[in-house]
């Protein structure tokens, strides 16, 4: 059962049903425009990462400002944003088993669509089901540069894989995936750029290594909010991922600012509450807990009401506390709250209400919501 949206177009924010996920349009767009002008006058692509907000609509007009496509990392989620008329789709993850194999290249008869490997069974599986589709797939090796989570050590164990690939009949050796997603997070500018510097070696001693080869490596992908400027102007990436710059979150407000983190992405997503309890004079309850946002990284901040603190989340409730002199808000009263992590709370809900100067302009499906299989 598709459910209705929390809002309807016109209506002022104080008529909005809560929770609601809100995207505040103005930041929002401004931060469309950054990403694309940063990368303007750089020679990378720009293909942003669609877990983050898992909407074609946004995704459509990324591409409208020059993204050549989108990153997804499940088959499930690529279907949505097929189905939603996004025509290039990288599947920047690993997809194992023959059942999502076999949906992964029957996508690939409706739009370019491109996988990671870092398996040599896998790779057979792949060519398994290309075959099977009657399609030729895209595949990129993954390497670890850092992470410590999927792909191979850089050099000669991706040279192994790159080279089971293009002997494959099903199969085209594209490039590689290197993806830095620890170094996103490193607080201080020094520590970001020290990460993806060692990142930038790998990747440019496995490029090296493949050309000695005589194997071509066009395409190479990773990047993402935190650090992208850095793999754009190294030289070694051809295209960068971000996906979180769209809305931002708290976490990611608590990085230092560096030099290369020109420009300034602006919060734009955020849990509309209402306060649906005071039961004492220091204790007020929002309609607003686990389910309406993820905590892992952290609570929710009350934004705009300082000394107003959100400090404890259940299923269906949040708790918020004053400190001393400010004063609690009235039953009734909605609050904006900014998410820890802005992707995984996007999954959470059916609808974003998106809004302009405090009323709703637009209505648009999380349709790849739940799409994790």
């Amino acid at each position: 059962m598709a459910l209705p949206p929390p809002a309807e177009l016109g209506m002022p924010l104080e008529e909005i049903d809560t929770p609601a996920l809100l995207v505040d349009l103005d930041p929002f767009e401004r931060n469309l425009r950054r990403m694309a002008d940063s990368l303007r006058d750089l020679p990378v692509r720009l293909r942003p990462h669609a877990k983050s907000h898992k909407c074609p609509e946004i995704a459509r007009r990324q591409i409208a400002l020059g993204a050549v496509g989108v990153c997804c990392q499940k088959v499930s989620e690529a279907e949505a944003l097929v189905e939603g008329g996004i025509a290039d789709v990288l599947v920047s993850n690993e997809v194992v088993g023959r059942r999502k194999l076999e949906r992964l290249a029957a996508l690939a008869r409706r739009a370019r669509v491109a996988v990671c490997v870092d398996d040599a069974g896998n790779v057979d599986e792949l060519d398994a089901a290309a075959r099977w589709a009657g399609v030729e797939l895209d595949v990129l090796v993954e390497i670890d540069v850092g992470a410590g989570r999927c792909g191979v050590p850089p050099g000669p164990p991706a040279l192994a894989l790159a080279q089971r690939v293009r002997a494959r009949e099903h199969l085209r050796f594209a490039g590689l995936q290197a993806y830095q997603g620890a170094a996103q997070h490193l607080r201080e500018g020094a520590a970001r750029r020290a990460a993806i510097a060692t990142a930038v070696d790998h990747v440019r001693a496995t490029v090296r290594l493949l050309e000695d080869h005589n194997i071509p490596c066009p395409w190479v992908s990773g990047g993402g909010t935190g650090t992208y400027l850095l793999e754009a102007a190294s030289g070694a990436y051809r295209e960068v991922q971000p996906g979180s710059y769209v809305f931002m979150d708290a976490d990611y407000a608590r990085n230092l600012p560096a030099p290369e983190a020109s420009p300034s992405f602006e919060l734009s997503l955020f849990v509309l509450a209402t306060v649906m309890s005071r039961p004492t004079a220091s204790r007020a309850v929002v309609d607003a807990g686990l389910k309406a946002f993820s905590v892992d990284s952290g609570l929710p901040e009350v934004h705009g009401r300082p000394g107003l603190a959100y400090v404890r989340a259940m299923d269906e409730h949040g708790m918020l506390e004053a400190a001393a002199g400010v004063q609690l808000p009235a039953l009734g009263e909605k609050l904006l709250l900014v998410p820890g992590h802005c992707d995984p709370t996007v999954n959470l809900h059916d609808w974003y209400v998106a809004v302009r100067r405090g009323r709703v302009e637009a209505l648009w499906p999380i349709t790849a919501r739940g799409a994790v299989w």
